[in-house]
């Protein structure tokens, strides 16, 4: 017998899934586990209708073929996160779905939202009236980010970015930064704030941190040499790709690479370069693996992509 699961909050009105990839159909069953609903008042959205009849109809999930766009997100939406009365529950799980339009749309009418990655609408990362800074991550953050700072006292909660990477790899770090300040006995209590988590890297004498991931997936048909195997969003790998390549800069960086820029508005705490991240190759490590190159792109979801973060003060 498995054992009871825990059950860590309760939704009091409907739940909506935009987007049911293979993380949406992973999602789907985390959220029957780990959540107190009413299993009748959830909604599946997606424009294809590959998980229908494996996922949805299977568990009694309505299904609703449909894109979710910037003409039709308030249309569409609205209704299914008021429906039935109670606070609604977005989980934004799709590629080309503007995070913040929808994150401000839950404001609005009380829901509660999440989502695994900051997504422009479709169209951004291959627009060509725009340079290579405005369609940056870093660009993206700063949107969302001014959202936030805009926002009135007793919003609604709205989690972004909360995927692997980025996400689950930022309690990664705050912890390796806890087992790091034991070894080397700093005595300091663990921080609460931003600030706080600076100041214990400065007093840990960090200035980069390098996330790198290895994709140890086995296929039944292995591939042919100099084949590449995209084991992850097809969308999302390209769209990724073409973007500028991009780096975190910190106050300790006294040189830049010769096509480097920085962003003239914002935090200032990252430079792009004029490449994109598919045509830039970097030296990484796992510990499967060993030391090897990867791709350097904004998210790391695919074989030997590498993230670089470097410390800025605080």
């Amino acid at each position: 017998m498995s054992p009871t699961p825990q059950i860590y909050a309760k939704i009091t009105g409907p739940i909506v899934m935009v987007g049911f990839g293979s993380i949406g159909k992973g999602t789907l069953p985390m959220i029957e586990r780990h959540l107190d609903y009413d299993k009748s008042r959830v909604t599946v959205i997606d424009p294809k209708d590959e998980g229908r009849k494996a996922h949805c109809e299977k568990q009694n999930v309505r299904f609703i073929q449909k894109a979710v766009t910037k003409d039709n997100y308030r249309e569409l939406l609205t209704p299914l996160l008021t429906e039935g009365g109670g606070q609604g529950f977005c989980v934004n799980l799709s590629v080309d779905t503007g995070s913040t339009d929808i994150m401000e749309l839950c404001n609005e009418l009380g829901a509660l939202y999440i989502d695994t990655v900051n997504e422009p609408w479709l169209g951004f990362y291959f627009d060509a009236s725009k340079g290579p800074e405005a369609r940056s991550n870093y660009a993206l953050r700063e949107v969302t980010l001014a959202a936030k700072k805009a926002r009135p006292a007793g919003s609604t909660t709205a989690v972004s970015c909360c995927g692997a990477n980025p996400g689950m790899v930022s309690f990664f770090v705050k912890q390796a930064l806890l087992n790091v300040a034991a070894d080397l006995k700093l005595n300091a209590p663990k921080p609460k704030t931003k600030a706080e988590w600076a100041d214990l890297m400065r007093q840990a004498g960090i200035k980069g941190v390098h996330i790198a991931e290895r994709d140890t997936q086995r296929s039944k048909k292995p591939k042919d040499p100099d084949v590449f195997v995209n084991t992850w969003s097809v969308e999302g790998f390209l769209s990724e790709g073409v973007q500028p390549s991009e780096l975190g800069w910190g106050t300790h960086e006294k040189w830049m690479p010769e096509n480097a820029h920085t962003h003239e508005a914002g935090c200032g705490a990252a430079i792009y370069l004029m490449q994109p991240g598919a045509n830039t190759r970097v030296r990484t490590w796992c510990p499967t693996r060993g030391a090897q190159y990867g791709f350097l792109v904004t998210h790391n979801e695919s074989i030997s992509i590498s993230d670089y973060f470097t410390v800025r003060d605080a």
